[in-house]
């Protein structure tokens, strides 16, 4: 029989941090899902246009790491709400700008209040030099 790997699964960073990341959305991914049906994946979306006005489906998956296919799902999933409009580029018809319409506006502007909300409670759980600190550690995992 072979000898165990001597290995501290709860010390491996990655795996603390999924967990972290797992246990501190469940609340609010609750919130999305029960009151408007989205997925994590859409109301990522919803979030990066709602905080970045008119984007492509490109530039979307670049600054929020999610891959094109998730967010090309997520763009028909929110454009059949209809939280979400396309204009094609007169440049070049390959391309379509993604805004969010009057409705996806008025999710997103609920949406982003609860986030507040639940963000100010997770926060409450340390001390201010902690939540500095927590949050300059984790910007600078994160590139």
């Amino acid at each position: 029989m072979p000898k165990p790997i001597d290995f501290d699964l709860a010390s491996f960073l990655p795996y603390v941090l999924n967990r972290a990341a797992e246990e501190s959305s469940v609340e609010f991914a609750r919130v999305y899902k029960d009151r408007y049906g989205l997925l994590r994946t859409e109301w990522r979306v919803l979030f990066h246009l709602g905080q970045g006005g008119e984007m492509t489906a490109t530039g979307i998956g670049q600054i929020s790491g999610i891959h094109k296919t998730k967010v090309s799902r997520a763009v028909a999933a929110l454009q059949k709400r209809r939280y979400l409009s396309k204009t094609q580029s007169a440049q070049d018809r390959r391309q379509e700008f993604l805004r969010l319409t009057d409705q996806g506006l008025r999710v997103f502007a609920e949406l982003a209040k609860e986030a507040e909300g639940y963000n100010r409670r997770l926060l409450n759980q340390f001390t201010p030099n902690e939540r500095i600190d927590l949050l300059k550690f984790l910007r600078k995992l994160g590139g």
